[in-house]
């Protein structure tokens, strides 16, 4: 029997091995590791690693400023952005860019029960009043980083919460589930403050939940940090009294670090051109078909971008007239 030639050689089908077992787990509901950490390497053993996080959380900045990740994500653009600037939880700036940005428009809400009597956030600092909370967990995670921020231009922070006798619960699930909004709807808790509000405004506004506004001299606060107003509108929620102002929460920048060399981010975006008929995406449960690259690589509504494009990502998209 005559030996079959290889049409490709053996490190691309185990690699490709690989790739594929991961591509199809992390669509499994049942497997529990679905945040992925790819790495690659030459075949020399002793070669350096090129490794991407395929995760939205905000350890991910940390990871990439230290060498250990080239390619991140984060979830919210805003996270993105006070890294990039030095402000907020971050005491320097470190020098982030941007590749592209995976559109996803939300907004942060700041739901309490009617019951508590309150009518704005800064209630809250002046009655020390003991919320039994449920936020996004963990305590690192971007909502609570962007929580805090809202809060601390507020006067006050979610341990204050627990020192005045309420309860801040990190819960890992989003605001549907019946831990959270089934806690809020027995009075278990008395207040809901996440991100997704597609999840829970209609649902909490009919179970007796008012959105408290994040007022004007709050967001001009805000906006110095980095952070980008937004609105909770009656249009996409009916059971909403009216529009409440609140924070944005939209945008998942894929992300590098300035010293990254060019060629490396040229061939990631050339990857995601080949393959952007390939990757899913979606807006809370709306399929919306190929990644729309041609307004991934510039500032909208549903992608913010206020850190500057890697240089060679910025050549790539202008070249084929992205830009």
């Amino acid at each position: 029997m005559e030996p079959v030639k290889r049409s490709m050689p053996p490190v691309i089908i185990r690699s490709r091995l690989v790739l594929e077992l991961a591509s199809e787990l992390v669509g499994n509901e049942e497997f529990p590791f679905r945040r992925v950490h790819l790495s690659m390497r030459k075949q020399d053993y002793d070669s350096e690693e090129f490794s991407f996080f395929g995760s939205g959380s905000a350890d991910a900045i940390e990871r990439v400023a230290q060498g250990e990740f080239q390619v991140a994500m984060i979830n919210p653009s805003v996270v993105l952005t006070m890294a990039y600037r030095g402000t907020g939880p971050f005491p320097e700036p470190i020098p982030l860019r941007v590749i592209t940005i995976i559109p996803d428009f939300d907004q942060v809400g700041f739901g309490v029960a009617e019951s508590t009597g309150l009518g704005s956030l800064a209630e809250i600092r002046e009655r020390r009043f003991p919320l039994r909370v449920s936020t996004r967990g963990p305590r690192g995670s971007a909502v609570v980083m962007v929580v805090n921020q809202v809060l601390g231009a507020a006067g006050f922070s979610l341990d204050d919460i627990d020192a005045w006798g309420g309860e801040v619960r990190y819960d890992r699930n989003t605001p549907a589930a019946p831990e959270r909004i089934g806690a809020f709807e027995s009075g278990e808790i008395d207040a809901i403050f996440d991100e997704a509000v597609v999840q829970f405004a209609s649902r909490g506004t009919e179970l007796g939940m008012r959105f408290l506004p994040v007022e004007e001299p709050l967001l001009r606060k805000l906006e110095g940090v980095g952070l980008r107003r937004g609105t909770i509108e009656k249009s996409l929620y009916p059971p909403l009294p009216a529009d409440v102002e609140s924070v944005d929460f939209s945008g998942f920048p894929v992300f590098t670090h300035a010293d990254v060399p060019g060629e490396q981010i040229r061939a990631v975006c050339a990857a995601l051109e080949a393959r952007k008929d390939r990757i899913p995406w979606e807006t809370w449960g709306e399929k919306m078909g190929p990644l729309p690259l041609e307004r991934m690589c510039r500032d909208t509504v549903h992608g913010p971008m206020d850190v500057p494009l890697h240089p060679a990502a910025e050549e790539y998209w202008r070249g084929l007239g992205y830009l």
